[in-house]
């Protein structure tokens, strides 16, 4: 399946899918997001895949909207959001695969909220995110205002959101609102590391950990308690769990095979 704003392949278990706009600052456009949803649908979808990166070529993970494509298209933003943006975030928190993304440069706009839709961040000691929106006399969209103050708590959030002031990655890292800073030289290495990592790990747990995970922020305990009894008995009849009590009766490191 060809490609046109993005790059898709699986390389040892982990989907990799990359921003391909460095001209442009992987600005999101109409046809790098409908591609996206499509490859992360394809991940999805094969059993292959037990892990997702999301990296970006060029100097930057993505500078946000293509604002000149949203003035030329003549779509207003709800309905852009609605039929762009909406699909990929949710397809990106409802995939029962860990999502990592690799961050470089600028994360800005919704290309920040791309980013925080993953499950974890990697960072380039160069990178930042810019809650850009009220710079140009927007709001937060794409699902920032969902995901960041769960991140970093409703303060700093606000703060971010109200100066449109850039988080360096080192202050995103303190702040929570990312796993972990690398050197720049060492970001794509580390980030194929951590989703080779994951992607080698029980795929049917770490999928509905993160759901229950997503879930608990609804929740009230009784609920959430109820929920995790009722996750751990499907996990439970999983051939990973059935390997795993193996590998402890026999004193080896288990080989999970994703099922």
């Amino acid at each position: 399946m060809s490609y046109e704003a993005i790059e898709y392949g699986v390389e040892d278990a982990v989907a990799v899918i990359t921003f391909n706009r460095p001209e442009q600052l992987n600005a999101l456009n109409a046809t790098l997001l409908q591609e996206f949803r499509r490859a992360l649908e394809d991940a999805a979808a094969d059993d292959a895949v037990r892990a997702v990166l999301v990296r970006a070529t060029g100097r930057a993970f993505s500078s946000g909207a293509d604002l000149k494509e949203g003035f030329d298209s003549g779509m207003d933003t709800a309905t852009a959001l609605r039929t762009n943006y909406h699909p990929v975030v949710q397809a990106m928190r409802s995939i029962e695969k860990p999502v990592i993304a690799a961050v470089q440069g600028l994360a800005a706009g919704a290309g920040a909220s791309m980013a925080l839709a993953a499950d974890m961040i990697i960072a380039a000691e160069s990178a930042s995110f810019q809650q850009i929106f009220t710079n140009i006399g927007l709001v937060p969209d794409a699902g920032s205002t969902y995901m960041l103050p769960r991140l970093v708590g409703r303060a700093r959030a606000l703060g971010a959101v109200l100066t449109g002031e850039a988080v360096p990655a080192a202050e995103a890292e303190r702040w929570g609102m990312i796993w972990k800073v690398v050197p720049d030289a060492e970001l794509d290495d580390a980030a194929r590391e951590l989703a080779g990592t994951l992607a080698a790990r029980p795929t049917r747990a770490l999928g509905l950990a993160k759901r229950i995970l997503d879930e608990a922020e609804g929740n009230d305990l009784a609920t959430q308690l109820e929920l995790e009894a009722e996750t751990q008995l499907k996990v439970q009849g999983t051939a990973d769990f059935a390997e795993a009590v193996q590998a402890f009766l026999q004193k080896r490191k288990p080989e999970f095979v994703g099922r």
